[in-house]
């Protein structure tokens, strides 16, 4: 929902609304008195925060508890004003008439329409705390003062009173940069991190890059969008995710990059999940998730004190598989051998 679907006027107000951190911090403070909704109440609830890297299944994982009823989550509904949804969705419930599903920016066959869970919540952290962690060409991790969480509690809060609903559901790629800060907001939320075969993954992330390198020559609105939303996985204006003071030594335009970020993100979530216990990260197979939802379901269901049935009429398939490339042997099997450490801290997961 980008190119397409925006046109001058759309296009106007989102550079307005979003090309400054002005305009969202206004709406945020306006929002917050409107509402006044008790953040406190919501601290200690079993919010659900996926995170991770893309093309691991990330949509789906959230559109499994989507599903459920039992959460809110931003849309694109809230756009472009994501800060304020409790103001924002009373205004706009009056003028969207178009609710009709159509294919997402990706072209992966996933349909979407205004009332599609999506990560808008980036704004909020781009706004209050973005010149610690977005730099020209990365992303670096960052740690949220005391000022921003409480802020970030009476967001959530905000967003939750729109709906009636207590739980919240997040897919936010980014959060892996802050995951300690999101922990510290709400003690009781589950953090999800999907992963998926290395070799498939990666080659899934350079597909997309190369795509929206495209879409970002071709259309500059739809470049500033993902800028606004702080989206630098793929595209002209990529930025890295800069989680060991290293820059890759492969170009953006070979495989073998999108593998080495692959390496680079997992080898550091699971040195977060050794070095901070309480983080209390639950790694999630992908293959699996496809090959056997029921069982891998009712496991986190159980953990986020959900029903154990699948939601009526889910279905999750499985992306088709990619050739694979060429790689150094020693990259290769440093990737298979954190693979199969994830696996291996899923399968406890699972079955323990």
């Amino acid at each position: 929902m980008v190119k397409s679907d925006y046109g001058f006027g759309a296009r106007l107000i989102h550079h307005l609304a979003l090309n400054s951190k002005i305009i969202p911090e206004m709406s945020f403070v306006i929002d917050k008195m409107l509402h006044g909704t008790d953040a406190r109440s919501f601290i200690s609830q079993k919010h659900i925060f996926i995170s991770g890297l893309a093309r691991a299944g990330t949509t789906a994982l959230m559109r499994l508890f989507h599903e459920t009823g039992e959460f809110c989550s931003l849309t694109y509904r809230d756009m472009p004003f994501p800060l304020a949804p409790y103001l924002w969705r009373k205004i706009a419930n009056l003028g969207y008439s178009d609710e009709s599903f159509r294919e997402r920016a990706h072209g992966d066959g996933i349909l979407v329409n205004v009332d599609s869970p999506e990560a808008l919540e980036e704004v909020f952290w781009r706004v209050f705390c973005g010149n610690k962690y977005i730099l020209s060409d990365r992303l670096l991790p960052m740690k949220a003062g005391s000022g921003t969480i409480d802020n970030f509690r009476k967001y959530i809060s905000g967003l939750l009173a729109t709906t009636g609903s207590n739980r919240y559901l997040s897919k936010n790629n980014n959060n892996i940069l802050r995951l300690s800060s999101i922990k510290k907001a709400f003690p009781d939320s589950i953090i999800l991190i999907p992963f998926r075969d290395p070799i498939q993954q990666s080659l899934s992330m350079y597909i997309q890059h190369k795509r929206f390198v495209r879409v970002h020559h071709e259309d500059k609105f739809a470049r500033n969008y993902m800028r606004w939303l702080v989206h630098h996985e793929f595209g002209g204006d990529h930025r890295f995710f800069d989680l060991d003071n290293t820059a890759s030594n492969y170009s953006h335009d070979r495989p073998a990059y999108w593998l080495d970020q692959w390496i680079r993100a997992y080898r550091y979530l699971l040195k977060k999940q050794t070095q901070n216990r309480d983080l209390a990260m639950l790694f999630v197979e992908y293959e699996e998730l496809c090959d056997n939802s029921k069982d891998v379901w009712e496991v986190l269901a159980r953990h986020a004190s959900l029903p154990e049935a699948l939601p009526p009429g889910f279905v999750l398939s499985k992306a088709a598989e990619h050739d694979v490339f060429q790689v150094d042997g020693e990259v290769k099997d440093e990737a298979y051998r954190i693979y199969t450490e994830l696996r291996e801290l899923f399968t406890r997961t699972l079955y323990n």
